[in-house]
């Protein structure tokens, strides 16, 4: 089976917190394989603060990002390596990978204030094409492998981004909103298609704003690694994913 046009699907959030809905999001990726090849990559930020708060691991974060003490960063990569089996196991036909199989996602250190925190340098794309050629979805969960061999925890709207720049594919952020709005909530207000100097504009005139910003920043970067586009769509509803794909729901940013 021949690598064909794909897309990347980042998920992540509240979605995770049902089981349900979960398994629905699921489903709907293994339906839009139909049409697209697809590579899932994923966070975990409820895994992880239950496991973090069941062995009495205090929770800080900074600029938007955990501080990830060694400690911390072993709690994590057995949250999202568990959580990334049954991801797989939801979407079927699909293989979960975690950044040390086969070099998959490699890393820098962020800033050794956050500790064991990374920013990805690299990723192996030719493990991806590989597994999309064989008819299989990667699932991808986000702990990269630093230069010192170790792991590090890496953002997932960073990682779903460097993906997407690296099979040159666009992105699709899955998230607990419709997208971009010019004024909140009015859902008449909804940016269907933005360029980067209009959301720039967005945030240095205020409409874009709080908890949006970093999810269009995590577009824009996507942007800059070579995705074609970045949508930012509900994950929370029934047939947005495959309405997003189509450039039919959600906010596109294009370049």
């Amino acid at each position: 089976m021949p690598y064909t046009a794909g897309v990347i699907v980042k998920y992540g959030g509240n979605a995770m917190k049902s089981l349900e809905l979960r398994r629905a999001v699921a489903s709907e990726i293994a339906a839009l394989r139909r049409d697209l090849m697809v590579v899932v990559v994923h966070g975990g930020g409820p895994v992880i603060e239950r496991e973090l708060a069941a062995r009495q691991l205090p929770s800080e974060f900074r600029d938007g990002l955990r501080v990830t003490t060694p400690d911390a960063m072993d709690v994590v990569e057995m949250a999202l390596c568990q959580l990334n089996k049954q991801l797989s196991q939801d979407v079927g036909q699909a293989v979960g990978l975690m950044g040390r199989d086969c070099g998959l996602l490699r890393a820098e250190v962020l800033d050794p204030a956050l500790g064991r925190v990374g920013r990805v340098t690299a990723v192996n794309a030719d493990l991806l094409r590989t597994l999309l050629g064989a008819g299989l979805t990667p699932v991808v969960g986000c702990v990269a492998l630093g230069p010192d061999g170790e792991a590090l925890n890496v953002n997932a709207d960073t990682a779903a981004g460097a993906v997407a720049g690296a099979l040159n594919e666009g992105i699709i952020f899955l998230t607990d909103v419709d997208g971009v709005y010019r004024s909140f909530p009015d859902p008449q207000s909804r940016a269907s298609l933005l360029r980067r100097a209009e959301v720039e504009a967005g945030i240095s005139e205020g409409w874009i704003a709080g908890g949006m910003i970093p999810k269009v920043r995590a577009a824009l970067d996507a942007l800059d690694r070579g995705a074609p586009f970045a949508t930012i769509a509900s994950g929370m509803r029934a047939g947005v994913l495959a309405a997003a794909a189509r450039g039919e729901a959600g906010t596109r940013i294009l370049p």
